[in-house]
């Protein structure tokens, strides 16, 4: 059970999770009770209508959902830095209608226009925008630009604090590692990842601590490298669960075309398996009824790109791992549906596979910031790990390994991958459902950045 937050927002847990959580003093509560807020600075590529800037700061400046209650974020933005800004962003706007300072540097945003480290956390949200691509067709996010900036002002006021980075920690496994090895170093606590393993799951699936996994799928429905990410994070955080916690990946090869369907028919992975993780998804279409999403995010004009796009494979393909311990495990892409997120698995002993579809909510992955977000603030207000950042940096490797086997059309060991890890319980920071009877689909989604006003 986690403690108690050092501030006015609820944590909130399911009860249908089957464990029990504290309740924190209520919204609008006397302010003069409570310890001082935790001063954030939020750090972005770009600020745009559904950007991941978009989607985390609606739930930072304002209350939100999560499992059917309104909670606080218990954190103050107090400075943006913005490293673009399009003709379709809304970076200025936004600070001046929530008056937030503006810095033309992160280390400004991170000192608020003193010398010294100003502030208690640091958001970074290095997804989206127009940035090059590396020769093994990788978005070059300037994720590892955004950390050593932030690091240096913490180095020089000799004061570390949280620092959240948005998906997987760079395109290059050497940084990456650089990044997690000074957070362990100056004990600075780090969170990074996927949104989805935080969403529902359909049916609800909980696997035991030291469950004994013989092969595991996870399917997705979205593209290579930014989706595979997804994809190896929704894996990772069930089969880390498994009897002696995780051992690290040996092993990573991509599978397309001719490969792809030779690798199928000779069962290179369970089709049983694979049958089951789409049929999930199926069957919670069917018993929720769910409609066609009608998104909003395609109505509106974007700014070509000045770097073209890299080629993708065409079709389904497999990206099929060996870890350390022998478990085999597949992150298929199957068809084409940003809302598609399953997993199965065969557990030692039972005939019969486990499986579940993750829904991410009526407002499509809009909704999985949410929890994302608590998830977020449970680390910027308790300094704490809500779940080990140790997955990050193994699924980071995995999809660098990804693009490697991609350009060489072969197998990529990986002996960097052989390391283990203890997971985290992280049952309290999952979204189960509560908020999508108060968010339906037939909830307008707001398309002007309007958090809900809090209250005093």
């Amino acid at each position: 059970m986690f403690q108690s937050l050092r501030s006015r927002r609820a944590f909130l847990i399911s009860a249908g999770a089957g464990t029990l959580g504290a309740r924190l003093p209520a919204l609008g509560q006397d302010e003069a009770a409570k310890p001082r807020r935790p001063r954030v600075a939020a750090i972005f590529t770009v600020f745009r209508f559904r950007s991941h800037a978009y989607n985390i700061l609606e739930n930072f400046l304002g209350p939100y959902y999560f499992n059917g209650e309104l909670v606080d974020p218990g954190v103050d933005i107090v400075s943006f830095y913005a490293d673009q800004m399009p003709a379709d962003d809304m970076t200025r706007e936004v600070a001046d209608r929530f008056n937030i300072p503006l810095f033309p540097s992160i280390e400004q945003a991170l000192c608020v226009g003193s010398d010294e480290l100003a502030v208690d956390a640091v958001l970074s949200i290095g997804e989206h925008g127009d940035y090059p691509y590396s020769e093994l067709g990788q978005r070059q996010y300037p994720r590892k630009r955004f950390f050593d900036e932030s690091l240096a002002v913490m180095q020089r006021s000799n004061r570390f604090v949280p620092f959240f980075n948005d998906k997987h920690l760079s395109y290059r496994w050497d940084w990456a590692k650089e990044m997690f090895d000074i957070t362990q170093q100056h004990e600075m606590p780090l969170l990074a990842g996927s949104s989805v393993p935080l969403a529902q799951r359909r049916p609800a699936l909980e696997l035991p601590r030291d469950v004994e996994i013989e092969e595991a799928v996870s399917i997705h429905g979205g593209g290579l490298e930014s989706y595979d990410f997804h994809g190896l994070e929704v894996l990772q955080s069930f089969v880390e669960a498994r009897s002696g916690g995780e051992s690290g990946i040996a092993e990573v090869e991509l599978l397309v075309g001719d490969a792809f369907d030779e690798a199928r028919r000779s069962g290179r992975w369970s089709q049983e398996l694979a049958g089951a993780a789409m049929s999930a998804e199926t069957d919670m279409k069917a018993k929720r009824r769910l409609p066609p999403r009608v998104g909003l995010y395609a109505a509106r004009p974007r700014q070509q790109p000045t770097y073209p796009a890299p080629s993708r494979p065409d079709g389904d393909y497999a990206i099929c791992l060996t870890y350390k311990d022998g478990l085999k495990a597949t992150v298929l892409k199957i068809g084409r549906s940003a809302d598609r997120w399953n997993f199965a698995c065969r557990l030692r002993g039972e005939s019969k596979p486990v499986a579940t579809a993750i829904f991410n909510s009526p407002w499509g992955n809009r909704g999985l910031f949410k929890a994302l977000s608590h998830s977020i603030q449970y680390l910027f207000v308790e300094k704490k790990e809500p779940y080990p950042a140790a997955r990050t940096l193994l699924t980071t490797g995995a999809v660098e390994a990804v693009m490697h086997s991609y350009a060489r059309h072969s197998k990529v060991k990986t002996p960097h991958l052989e390391f283990a890890y203890q997971p985290i319980d992280f049952k309290s920071h999952r979204e189960y459902g509560k908020s999508w009877q108060v968010i339906t689909h037939e909830t307008p989604q707001p398309s002007r950045f309007e958090p809900r006003p809090r209250s005093h």
